[in-house]
Parts: structure tokens; C-alpha cells; sequence
């Protein structure tokens, strides 16, 4: 689904010289306050309140500033969720066990700007999902790998059931995660997010400490 301005309010240019000549270059400036602008909107008041000119307004720059960047507002919503996570790096969750990788979500999640940002891209699943497709693409599945590879290297470990599945106990987290942004204040820290997430591993019988394996030898 794509969402733009009324068409009377995106006039047709009149006819002449295009008003970027070849090699013009673009002001990086410019780029990253409409971005920003379009992130802050959607976090403070969800897509269906958010607007071209809106966006313009907040960064700055004229409506046809914007227009000539992105020619709708589903284009300049997903490129400002890329951007978002362009800093991205997928070995930065290469965590050696499960208490780094529960650290290191928690601190993601104790963040209020991060859980309100994360609340209003699943909220688009039905009327935007683009979106949330951007989402996963730059983030949310480097994050989803990582955790399965943790999870598998736990149960190795004797941390985690034999019978365990990485895949599935990844979703169960995911899960996790979305209840407790529902139900949670914002001003949950880290800690309690940690600890929160722990519980849950806990009833999927996981132990801090290794367990170590029978010897099937009699």
C-alpha cells in the first residue's frame, strides 16, 4: 500500500529545465533532517498522522525539497527506518553466551525511543508493511540469526535442553519481546528487562551454569 499527499496538494511542475541539473550534488544536510523529521513523527504520532508536509515543516525545507528525495511518504517512511539502522553491524551480536545476548537485548529494549520506535513499526503490519519488511531487512533478522546461533551454542553447552529448538525458542522471545512492550512502561530499565527475559528462558529450562552431560557408559 502506498501512502501519499492529496494530489492537490502535489502540484505538477511547470514545464521548463529540470531543477536538478546532471551532477548537482545533494545536501547531505537536507537528507538527514527530513529523515529525522520523518523518524521523530513516527514515533511521537504514528504513520497515519504523519505527512510530507509535516516532514517539511519539521526539517526545515520546502515541500518540493522532499518531493525531489522521495516522490511519496511510503518511500521517505522506509528510507528513514533503513537509515535508522544503517549502523547495523551483524558481528557487533556475535554474543558468546546467553547472558551477553539477554544484556545486550535488554539494553536495546530499556531504551524508550527504541521500544516506542519498534510499537509503531509493528503497528503498520496490515496498513503499511513495508515498513516493517524495511525493519527486518536492516535489523530485525541479523538480530533473529543471532539469537538462534546463541541459543544453539547454550544448548551445546548443557545451558538449555537437548530437545530444545533454537528456531522456536527464538520466536518464543520474539514474542516476549512484543508483550512486554505492551504491557511495560517505557521507563522500564534494562535491568528489569534482563531479568525479565531470563524468566522466561527459565521456564524453558535453562540453567546458568552448565549442566554437565551424563556419561552413557556403563
Amino acid at each position: 500500500m502506498k501512502i501519499d499527499e492529496d494530489p492537490e496538494s502535489h502540484p505538477t511542475p511547470a514545464p521548463g529545465p529540470s531543477l536538478k541539473s546532471p551532477g548537482r550534488p545533494r545536501s547531505r544536510e537536507a537528507d538527514e533532517a527530513i529523515l529525522a523529521a520523518a523518524l521523530e513523527l513516527l514515533i511521537e504520532r504514528g504513520v497515519g498522522w504523519a505527512s510530507i508536509e509535516q516532514v517539511a515543516r519539521r526539517a526545515g525545507v520546502t515541500r518540493a525539497t522532499v518531493y525531489r528525495r522521495f516522490p511519496t511518504l511510503t518511500d521517505l517512511l522506509v528510507s528513514a527506518v533503513e537509515w535508522e539502522y544503517r549502523d547495523v553491524d551483524p558481528g557487533s551480536m556475535d554474543w558468546p553466551d546467553i547472558d551477553s545476548m539477554v544484556t545486550a537485548w535488554a539494553e536495546h529494549l530499556g531504551t524508550p525511543r527504541a521500544r516506542r520506535l519498534i510499537r509503531r513499526l509493528y503497528g503498520t503490519v496490515d496498513d503499511l508493511p513495508e515498513l516493517l519488511h524495511a525493519y527486518h531487512k536492516a535489523h530485525g533478522s541479523h538480530r533473529g540469526l543471532a539469537v538462534r546461533t546463541t541459543l544453539e551454542r547454550a544448548r551445546a553447552a548443557g545451558q538449555l535442553p537437548p530437545h530444545s529448538d533454537p528456531e522456536i525458542l527464538q520466536h518464543m522471545l520474539s514474542g516476549a519481546a512484543l508483550q512486554h512492550l505492551a504491557a511495560h512502561p517505557d521507563t522500564t530499565g534494562a535491568q528489569e528487562v534482563k531479568t525479565y527475559f531470563l524468566a522466561v528462558l527459565e521456564q524453558v529450562g535453562l540453567h546458568t551454569t552448565p549442566v554437565p552431560r551424563r556419561s552413557t557408559a556403563r
